[in-house]
């Protein structure tokens, strides 16, 4: 039977790269002790005021259709938010909700591109931004970054890519895998190449609220910007909500007006129960949002001080999320093959540099995912497969 060209599009190294997470679950069934970061789902439970919300929502009896831009309520709660963090002028109208920020960033590409144009990403860029952009027949662009720079992004890079088909620009800081952020500075020199250009700006922020080191900048807040910018932002991270499915888009009204009819079509919106509890977690000021964030940054902490000088590896201090990138190059091996050997000989489930695009081959990527006893052993599993590795070359 004959299948679409589209199926060609959205699979590809992006979705490939989930193969030794998924033989990694094959393994722990058997039986096999095995540590999983290879996948960035937070290992904390969600906020009891959160769940409490939901199922106080349930009894209520909030089991049926929800508005399809989502909730007034939760809109406005998203809005007041951004704008005591960024400052832009944005109200409830601006907002759409979606079962997630990856569905966020399908809906926006969607409503930006036709077949054919570019869109220029940084990378190393998150794995299903390739199926994204191939969903819409554009062509994904990536920049190249450097490991010696902490894998951030040159705006004169960005400026050097720019052709009459660009239409759009994505960019995710605190980046996934490496963790890099972009400073002020970068973000106004990227602004000018947008305006100049005349280029939508996607801003993927998932881990603004994981940011260590340095002030996250929301680039819709800056001169020309507004009208140009989906701001794509999710609780999965910051509030352990992952399997809530709760992101959003803000953006011009127009754009909102656009998505909505997307939704219709697609999705009809995310329950209002969920929505409930988001809007719980985004008005109560929850001491357990504040622990985890400080989590993350002690296990960051933890897995540079473990890797440093360890031989044949190098970490990449992180600015924020919830990954360590780890330079593997002088084992030997390729990524790939690192990850697939410390998975079967010394179970350690890690993601391939390869997967994210050139700029990290050589590199793994740690998911801090695990309790720092675990991520200790961890640590010394990964050194351990090094220095083996290193041995046996020398023999």
């Amino acid at each position: 039977m004959r299948y679409s060209a589209l199926t060609q599009r959205i699979a590809g190294d992006g979705a490939a790269a989930w193969q030794i997470h998924d033989r990694a679950l094959e393994m722990r069934e058997q039986g096999v002790d095995v540590l999983l970061l290879s996948i960035g789902d937070p290992d904390f439970d969600t906020p009891a005021p959160i769940v409490q919300a939901a199922v106080d929502s349930l009894r209520a009896g909030d089991t049926h259709y929800p508005e399809v831009r989502g909730s007034r309520g939760l809109r406005s709660s998203i809005a007041r938010r951004h704008r005591q963090r960024s400052g832009q002028a944005v109200d409830a109208d601006h907002v759409i909700v979606f079962p997630g920020a990856q569905c966020a960033v399908y809906s926006v590409a969607q409503c930006l591109l036709d077949p054919g144009d570019e869109v220029i990403v940084a990378e190393p860029m998150y794995v299903t931004y390739e199926g994204v952009f191939g969903a819409c027949a554009a062509k994904v662009v990536p920049v190249a970054v450097r490991p010696e720079n902490g894998f951030r992004v040159d705006p004169a890079d960005v400026a050097a890519l720019i052709t009459p088909k660009t239409r759009v620009l994505l960019l995710n800081s605190p980046n996934n895998p490496s963790g890099a952020s972009l400073s002020l500075k970068t973000w106004q020199a990227l602004a000018v190449l947008c305006v100049r250009h005349d280029l939508w700006l996607i801003s993927d922020e998932v881990y603004s609220d994981l940011l260590f080191e340095g002030e996250h900048i929301s680039p819709a807040s800056l001169p020309g910007m507004a009208e140009r910018t989906a701001t794509i932002n999710s609780l999965s991270k910051s509030h352990a909500m992952s399997g809530w499915r709760v992101g959003w888009s803000i953006g011009p009204k127009l754009l909102a007006e656009h998505l909505v009819h997307l939704s219709l079509c697609m999705l009809f919106g995310i329950p209002d129960f969920v929505q409930k509890a988001a809007q719980v977690a985004l008005d109560e000021d929850l001491p357990e949002v504040a622990l985890m964030r400080e989590e993350y940054r002690l296990r960051r902490d933890l897995v540079c001080a473990r890797l440093s000088g360890c031989p044949g590896i190098r970490p990449i201090r992180p600015d924020g999320g919830m990954f360590v990138m780890v330079d593997v190059r002088p084992t030997g091996l390729c990524a790939q093959g690192f990850a697939e050997r410390l998975l079967e000989g010394y179970g350690v489930s890690v993601l391939a540099g390869e997967a994210f695009g050139p700029s990290a081959a050589g590199h793994i990527r740690i998911g801090l995912v695990v309790d720092q006893v675990k991520l200790a052993d961890a640590c010394r599993r990964i050194a351990l497969c090094a220095a083996d590795l290193l041995e046996a070359r020398r023999a």
